[in-house]
C-alpha cells in the first residue's frame, strides 16, 4: 500500500519556491468606475498572485484609512497613484525574499511597516492588496485552493468545511440607489436546507420573480450600485411586502424557504442624534428608541433574520438596547460599528453589543 499523500504547511524558512521576487501595483477602475489598486505578487517559481481592492459607497468613520491622491485634476481626487508608489517602493522592498506561503508573517510585517493603528501611512488599500495577492500566490505555490490555504494557515483545517448561507441583495436604497427608499439593502436569504447550488437557484428565481412583479406594478426595474432593483416606493414596508410577494411568486414560502435581511446603513440617516426615515406621512425624525421600535415591528411582521447597521456607529447605548430587544431573535451585524478596528470589536464584546 502506498503512502498517503499530504500537504505540508510551510514553516516560513526553507520554502525557496515560494520566495517573493517582485511586487507590482497598478491603478484600475472598480465596478463603480472609481480608481482602485490591483497588485501582482511574483514568486521565484514563476507563480503570480493577483488581487484588486474593493471600496464601499457608505463606510464607517472608524474604518482603516483608504488613501487617495486628492488631485482634483484626476478622477475627482480619487486617484490611487500614491498608493501604487507605496506598494512598489516601500512595501515591495520589505517583502522581497519573504515566503509567500507564510501569510501570518507577511501580514505582521505589513502592519509593523505601516506603524499606525488605522493603516494611515501606507493605506489600507495598499496593505490589503499586497496581503490578498500574497495569499493567492501562496495557495497557488502550494497547489491547493485559496480556502484550503487560509484554513490551514489559521488552524481551521481540522474543523468541518461549511458553505455559507448567501444573503442576496435584490432591492437597493440609500447610498446605493437614486430613489426614495431609506434602507440601503434589502436581501433575500435562502434558509431551506439543501446545497449552496440550490440556495443560489432559489435566489435567482426570486430575483427574476421580483423583476416581473415590479414590471406588473409599473415600477422601475433599473438597478442600483450593487445590482439590486431601485424603484421608488411609498415606504420601507412596501419593499418588504414586494419581497414576500416575489418569494411566493417563485414558488417558495416566506420564512420557511426564504427569509429576509436588511442593511440599514443608518449612518447615512443620522444627524445630530436623530435618524430621518420615510413613513406614510412623509419624512420622520426618529430617536434610537423609535428606530428600535421600528425594527421590532418589522421583525414581527416579516421573516427577517438579520439586520446590519441598524443604528449609528457611535450610538453604543442604542446598540445595547437593540441587542437586548432583538439579539436573541435574529442576527445583528455591526459593520460600521466595528469596521476593521479590533479595539471597537473588543468594546462590543465587553458591552454585549451586536
Amino acid at each position: 500500500m502506498g503512502k498517503k499523500k499530504t500537504t505540508k504547511r510551510s514553516n516560513g524558512k526553507n520554502n525557496r519556491r515560494g520566495r517573493i521576487i517582485a511586487v507590482k501595483g497598478r491603478e484600475i477602475l472598480d465596478s463603480r468606475g472609481n480608481p482602485t489598486v490591483e497588485v501582482d505578487v511574483i514568486l521565484s517559481d514563476g507563480t503570480i498572485g493577483r488581487a484588486a481592492v474593493p471600496s464601499g459607497a457608505s463606510t464607517g468613520a472608524h474604518e482603516a484609512i483608504e488613501l487617495r491622491d486628492n488631485d482634483s485634476k484626476r478622477y475627482g481626487g480619487k486617484g490611487t497613484l500614491k498608493v501604487v508608489q507605496n506598494i512598489e517602493n516601500k512595501i515591495a522592498s520589505a517583502v522581497k525574499g519573504k515566503d509567500a506561503t507564510n501569510q501570518q508573517e507577511i501580514d505582521e510585517l505589513l502592519i509593523k511597516l505601516d506603524g499606525t493603528p488605522n493603516k494611515a501611512r501606507l493605506g489600507a488599500n495598499a496593505i490589503l492588496g499586497v496581503s490578498l495577492a500574497c495569499d493567492r500566490a501562496g495557495a497557488a505555490c502550494r497547489g491547493i485552493s485559496l480556502y484550503q490555504h487560509i484554513r490551514q494557515t489559521y488552524g481551521y483545517d481540522r474543523k468541518p468545511t461549511l458553505m455559507p448561507v448567501p444573503l442576496m441583495n435584490v432591492l437597493n436604497g440609500g447610498a446605493h440607489a437614486d430613489n426614495n427608499v431609506d434602507i440601503q439593502e434589502f436581501m433575500i436569504v435562502p434558509i431551506r436546507q439543501g446545497t449552496f447550488q440550490q440556495a443560489l437557484q432559489m435566489g435567482a428565481e426570486v430575483f427574476h420573480a421580483l423583476k416581473k412583479l415590479l414590471k406588473s406594478k409599473g415600477l422601475s426595474t433599473s438597478v442600483g450600485d450593487e445590482g439590486g432593483f431601485a424603484p421608488n416606493l411609498s415606504s420601507n414596508e412596501e419593499a418588504l411586502d414586494l419581497l414576500c410577494q416575489a418569494i411566493q411568486a417563485a414558488g417558495y414560502k416566506p420564512g420557511k424557504d426564504v427569509a429576509l435581511a436588511l442593511d440599514v446603513a443608518s449612518n447615512e440617516l443620522y444627524d445630530k442624534g436623530r435618524y430621518t426615515m420615510g413613513g406614510e406621512k412623509g419624512k420622520l425624525s426618529l430617536s434610537s428608541d423609535d428606530m428600535i421600535a421600528f425594527y421590532k415591528r418589522v421583525a414581527k411582521d416579516y421573516p427577517i433574520v438579520s439586520i446590519e447597521d441598524g443604528l449609528h456607529e457611535d450610538d453604543w447605548e442604542g446598540w445595547k438596547k437593540l441587542t437586548d430587544a432583538l439579539g436573541d431573535r435574529l442576527q445583528l451585524v455591526g459593520d460600521d460599528l466595528f469596521v476593521t478596528n479590533t479595539q471597537r470589536l473588543q468594546e462590543g464584546i465587553c458591552k454585549g453589543v451586536a
